[in-house]
């Protein structure tokens, strides 16, 4: 990730009292480092960072708060190409395509649903957790960025986050003015099209242009095409599950192919479309079970299942135990730590 994103979050610690120098050091981050906005830093290190600035400052609504003070300048070259755009649709479309200009290791993609449009957030790595901060940062500061830019009544149709819900849900309607969602596959935001396609300016094609030469330029080798066959449809799946059916004929659509080329590539890379999304399936159950109150239902949907019942059988076939029992390991682990939390992430390149 860029060093930029950074800077809020610094400034606000340094006014809290705190000793940035000091703080920084514990996850091997330097004033150099964060001396050029265009420097270089881990994500976890990010992530594990922003987790525990809330501990310190004994703040759980850290990233929402550091989120309203966002302005497009905030977030560089892309949040003025967001700012530039002719609609709310374009904006978020412009992030999902630039997103990795910011911070690699990020999916994030726009597309429709029932008439709805869907832009969606996640970071890959599904080990780095908690991630709550970061999450909550993004999607506020993106309607932060949309209220600023277009307009200051604006309000989603929907709110998703993929963690648990906070100790004050309420906070978040407030500051989204729609229903939030937790425990889903994704973290999202859902407009209504007519609303998210409305045209608020003409926009400036050549500074357009230059801009996103330029964070083509930063993203470098990092786009979609430069990836296996099997990143591209994981990234997807990670995406898509529990909001739009995933099938080899809808993928392979998106990506210009024949339903049976998609096959093919995907068995010469020694997978298949079924196999993915079983193991992103166990992948995201594993993170969902070691929530606190995680609910059966609520997991099953977020994982595309009609229902507990399928997701219980599919977890037995997968564990050759029930969900439950992941759930009754996460309670023995707390009762033997003392921990009523979820465990923090140890930061990671």
């Amino acid at each position: 990730m860029r060093a930029s994103v950074l800077t809020p979050l610094l400034k606000h610690i340094a006014d809290q009292g705190s000793n940035i120098q000091e703080f920084i050091a514990k996850y091997g981050i330097t004033r150099t480092q964060l001396s050029d906005p265009y420097s270089v830093l881990p994500l976890g290190r990010y992530v594990t960072l922003f987790e525990a600035a809330a501990v310190h400052l004994k703040d759980p609504d850290l990233g929402l708060k550091l989120a309203m003070r966002v302005q497009p300048a905030d977030m560089g070259p892309m949040g003025v190409l967001f700012s530039l755009s002719p609609s709310i649709a374009a904006g978020f479309q412009r992030l999902a395509s630039h997103v990795m200009a910011l911070q690699s290791g990020t999916q994030s993609n726009m597309f429709e649903v029932n008439g709805d449009l869907v832009w969606t957030y996640r970071l890959q790595d599904p080990v780095m957790w908690p991630r709550r901060q970061d999450a909550e940062y993004t999607l506020a500061a993106c309607a932060q960025l949309v209220r600023s830019c277009f307009s200051p009544e604006w309000k989603p149709l929907e709110v998703h986050f993929e963690h648990a819900e906070s100790a004050n849900p309420q906070l978040l309607q407030r500051i989204f003015r729609a229903p939030v969602l937790y425990r889903q596959a994704s973290n999202r935001i859902i407009m209504g099209r007519d609303d998210a396609t409305r045209i608020y300016r003409s926009e400036d094609r050549e500074l357009v242009t230059i801009l996103e030469h330029h964070l083509a330029d930063l993203i470098g080798d990092e786009s979609d095409e430069s990836q296996t066959m099997t990143d591209r449809i994981r990234n997807r799946i990670s995406l898509y599950l529990g909001q739009k059916p995933v099938t080899l004929t809808a993928l392979a659509a998106e990506l210009n192919m024949s339903a049976r080329s998609l096959q093919r590539r995907l068995a010469e890379e020694g997978t298949s479309l079924r196999d993915l999304v079983r193991q992103h399936r166990i992948q995201l159950a594993a993170n969902q079970l070691t929530q606190k109150d995680a609910r059966v239902t609520q997991i099953a949907h977020s994982l595309g299942y009609a229902d507990g019942t399928v997701f219980w059988r599919a977890y037995r076939g997968w564990k050759g135990e029930p969900p439950s029992a992941a759930k009754g390991q996460r309670r023995a682990a707390q009762d033997a730590s003392g921990d009523e939390g979820e465990e923090w992430i140890t930061g990671g390149a």
